[in-house]
């Protein structure tokens, strides 16, 4: 049987050169009301008819012991609190209520609660530091771009050094960064950061526009993502690709390292409703890397994710994502043993009936990882029916001919400084930054327009001689890729190619 996809969050970093330290401090900003929830109260999306009014679903929430904690009209969901574990079910026998379901997997009734993300598989070690460069590290001016652009072999991977000779974006097209947060100080970043634009989404997923509310405080992850797509051609650093665009921080990400659904529908209504038309996903939506529609509560749950989504997309967003760090083949089913990452997991089979949000909803552009010589990535997953293009994402195993030869990505991090990092979390945003480019040059083209050119563009990439692809030769990461000459079962429809892109 074949299924679709999931995916997994981060990469393994690498720090080079900090500078001061500090978070965004930009004042005049307005604050949503802090909504006070205490720690016994588990979280639910509670569904209703989209594009109506919510108050019959409010009122049940009400009338099941729940609190209203968002309501969202335009999707026809309410986030709702209750100290009940069974108020989903109570709630569901309620006149006007679709469809209701934990979005924490009911870890919050649990003692203790969870306050770290559990990792299960191989994709761990991707999150982790792989060495150090001391700080204050010297920067040599270069001839091409910024005086770490030797460094940075993604960009000639894709064309985006040639690129940039034609476009470096457009200032008008706002990326929104869905991610742990944005340092907004950052000497490569300052210049791009669009403060009136981002905000904080880990509130119970009721928006936050203060600074601190988007700020990074645990994770220099969505740092090193903006700056992939834009960090600033300014003499410093690294250049994005596409250095003039603005950046929106949406965080979403909390400071266990979780992204609970209610964190991202905020993200992705907040950006279709804010003038942000590129958003890059470099995550999957927690508790669970697969949510099964054969369960009635992650059924519900996926409907409000998708319905977000959705309603991102019909107001002109493209949305972009990782598909994960774990070698999986996407195409075919897969026992998921790490469901729920928040608490105790259960090992299951699944099917096509189970989904990775946000990768694997219809329009998203799934985007696998390639290393320096054009060859996936050895951690990257893949499959012939969920990835859309291939990105540069780093590979440690492929080695690249650059002043540090390091097969990674290099990239902004929090305090002012740069590292490395490898994972399709850096893939996705080379990919974004590309549709920020064709966005820039065609800015009143349609989201599906835009992702159709981007595959347009891409180039062509095969599958390995006879489909298998063992790149260290123990097997350990061995996979087969289906579609021969295409290569459409490792990289889709190719490498993104951002001179094509502006051309």
């Amino acid at each position: 049987m074949q299924r679709r996809s999931r995916l997994r969050l981060l990469g393994a970093a690498v720090v080079i050169a900090t500078a001061t330290t500090g978070l965004a401090t930009i004042a005049g900003q307005a604050s949503a009301a802090p909504v006070v929830q205490t720690a016994e109260a588990a979280h639910f999306a509670v569904l209703g008819q989209p594009g109506h009014g919510l108050s019959k679903v409010e009122k049940a929430v009400r009338d099941s012991g729940g609190t209203v904690v968002k309501s969202w009209p335009q999707i026809g969901v309410v986030i709702a609190s209750s100290t009940n574990a069974n108020f989903a079910a109570t709630v569901r026998g309620k006149h006007g209520v679709q469809g209701a379901g934990a979005t924490r997997a009911l870890a919050e009734l649990a003692v203790p609660t969870p306050t770290a993300r559990i990792a299960a598989d191989s994709s761990r070690t991707l999150e982790n530091t792989e060495a150090t460069i001391a700080a204050g590290a010297k920067q040599v001016p270069a001839d091409e771009g910024d005086p770490l652009s030797p460094n940075q072999w993604g960009l000639k991977a894709i064309k985006a050094d040639k690129a940039h000779a034609i476009s470096l974006g457009s200032p008008n097209v706002v990326v929104g960064v869905l991610d742990s947060g944005v340092e907004a100080t950052h000497p490569d970043l300052a210049a791009n950061i669009d403060a009136g634009r981002s905000v904080g989404c880990t509130n119970q997923g009721v928006p936050d526009t203060t600074p601190a509310a988007w700020a990074p405080t645990t994770s220099d992850h969505g740092t090193h993502v903006a700056g992939i797509i834009a960090a600033a051609k300014n003499g410093v650093g690294v250049v994005g690709v596409a250095p003039n665009v603005k950046l929106a921080s949406v965080k979403v990400v909390d400071d266990g390292g979780f992204i609970y659904p209610e964190y991202a529908i905020c993200g992705f209504v907040w950006a279709a409703e804010h003038g942000i038309k590129v958003t890059n996903n470099s995550y999957f939506v927690d508790p669970y890397y697969l949510w099964c529609r054969n369960d009635p509560d992650q059924k519900a749950v996926a409907t409000a994710v998708t319905r977000a989504i959705e309603y991102s997309a019909d107001r002109g967003v493209v949305n972009v994502a990782a598909l994960g760090n774990s070698n999986w083949d996407l195409s075919h089913d897969i026992v998921d043993s790490g469901s729920p990452n928040n608490g105790t997991p259960v090992t299951r089979e699944t099917g096509p009936e189970c989904v990775e949000l946000p990768g694997e909803v219809r329009g998203v552009v799934g985007v696998s990882s390639t290393g320096v010589q054009n060859l996936k990535s050895y951690f990257s997953n893949y499959g012939r029916t969920e990835t859309e293009v291939a990105a540069p994402g780093g590979d440690a195993k492929q080695i690249p001919g650059t002043p540090d030869a390091n097969g990674r990505i290099l990239s902004t991090v929090v305090g002012g400084g740069w590292g490395y990092k490898q994972g399709t979390s850096m893939a996705s945003p080379h990919a974004t930054g590309v549709v920020a480019l064709i966005r820039s040059t065609h800015q009143n083209w349609s989201a599906d327009r835009v992702i159709a050119e981007l595959q347009h563009d891409a180039d062509r990439l095969p599958c390995p001689e006879g489909g298998v692809y063992d790149p260290d030769g123990t097997g350990t990461w061995k996979a087969t890729c289906e579609g021969g000459r295409s290569g459409r079962g490792f990289y889709g429809s190719g490498l993104i190619d951002a001179l094509d892109a502006v051309r």
